[in-house]
């Protein structure tokens, strides 16, 4: 699911841009994605929709206040995740709306704990979806594959 996320990304310059669903899966079954994960993305996708629709409102609103994660949040997402979102947010990139939304669409995953470069897409299709600026420093770290990293 989260290479057909990254693929929607780099394919896709708006939201606006990606065709309807049934185009689109036609598009991901060529481009050599299975069908379960084109699924679970679309759903997730949908997911992501309805939850921006709840908090459009907050959008534009200015957050004074601290926010406090709970214990299903911390065991679900582990403190490296919400480090990271809370790295975001102190770097003006993730305001509290979106920074709900990313919350929200972490938990609808199910994967406990969520890995760093899981959250990282999950971040950057929020913003992707809100046609968000990403400074470029920013957009290097949402991409920064870990995994890949070598020590010299």
């Amino acid at each position: 699911m989260y290479d057909i996320l990254v693929y929607l990304f780099e394919n896709y310059y708006t939201p606006q841009a990606c065709p309807t669903a049934d185009v689109l899966t036609r598009r991901l079954v060529a481009a050599g994605f299975e069908h379960e994960d084109i699924d679970d993305a679309l759903g997730w996708l949908y997911g992501l929709a309805e939850t921006t629709e709840r908090c459009v409102d907050l959008a534009h609103a200015p957050s004074t206040g601290t926010r406090i994660y709970t214990d299903s949040e911390y065991n679900q997402m582990g403190s490296e995740a919400i480090g990271f979102v809370a790295f975001l947010e102190s770097a003006g990139v993730l305001p509290a709306a979106l920074r709900e939304i990313v919350l929200d669409r972490a938990m609808a995953l199910n994967e406990s704990p969520l890995s760093l470069e899981k959250l990282k897409i999950i971040a950057l299709m929020v913003l992707w979806s809100q046609e968000a600026e990403i400074d470029n420093l920013v957009l290097e770290e949402l991409l920064d594959d870990e995994g890949a990293r070598r020590l010299h």
